[in-house]
């Protein structure tokens, strides 16, 4: 569908929303985002993958990449409060097949493991897309996932203990990520193409008997 098209079918639907629900729309698909992308390997935790989806959704990121080896990827809806229905989650088998997809769209691989190259996360450069990724919390990534990223970042830590749990470990990179962005200069918002991907989608999750009425507008076009 090109891009005119597009916006037409919008302009359809959105008659089927209230104005509280466009201007909500508007207010928060300027803070939308597909600069910083989350990476989850093998999270089989059902409470651990919704509260991941949850964060991710409230720091304004689009997309999620599951790989799935191993384990399922299974968020509740209760925990995630819904979120995604408003992101777009990918799914893969192997890291490589991951990674490989990233990186033809732009981004750097940062794996969040200690590394003999880790470097704190305020030392990350975000001028390029990153894609931040994180295993499980009791074996954390795989060999391949390590191995075959680019970068390597250690959230700084002053206790006994050895780690974060998942959920806070993403909720802390994305914090200082979204942060800085914003801050910034670099352009992190959505391309044109991409608002209105992002944007239909959310009408047609909203709006009850979407496909129908996108059916006939598409009809209509034809004639």
């Amino acid at each position: 569908m090109d891009i005119n098209l597009k916006k037409e079918l919008i302009e359809n639907l959105s008659q089927n929303l209230t104005e509280n629900k466009k201007n909500l729309i508007e207010k928060l698909i300027i803070n939308r985002t597909k600069h910083i992308t989350v990476v989850l390997e093998d999270i089989f935790q059902a409470h651990n993958a919704s509260a991941v989806i949850r964060s991710c959704e409230c720091f304004g990121i689009q997309d999620v990449h599951a790989i799935k080896q191993r384990n399922k990827f299974s968020p509740i809806n209760t925990i995630s409060k819904g979120s995604s229905q408003w992101m777009d989650i990918y799914s893969y088998k192997t890291p490589e097949e991951c990674y490989e997809n990233l990186k033809k769209s732009g981004y750097k691989i940062v794996a969040t493991t200690p590394h003999k190259r880790s470097i704190s996360l305020q030392q990350l450069d975000l001028s390029q897309k990153t894609a931040f990724v994180f295993g499980t919390e009791d074996i954390g990534l795989s060999k391949d996932a390590i191995e075959l990223a680019d970068e390597y970042v250690t959230i700084d830590m002053f206790g006994f203990t050895e780690s974060f749990n998942l959920s806070v470990s993403v909720g802390i990179c994305l914090y200082d990520a979204i942060s800085r962005l914003h801050a910034s200069d670099i352009n992190w918002h959505l391309s044109e193409s991409e608002l209105l991907d992002v944007k239909l989608g959310w009408i047609r999750n909203i709006v009850s008997g979407a496909s129908v009425f996108e059916q006939r507008f598409l009809e209509s076009k034809k004639g």
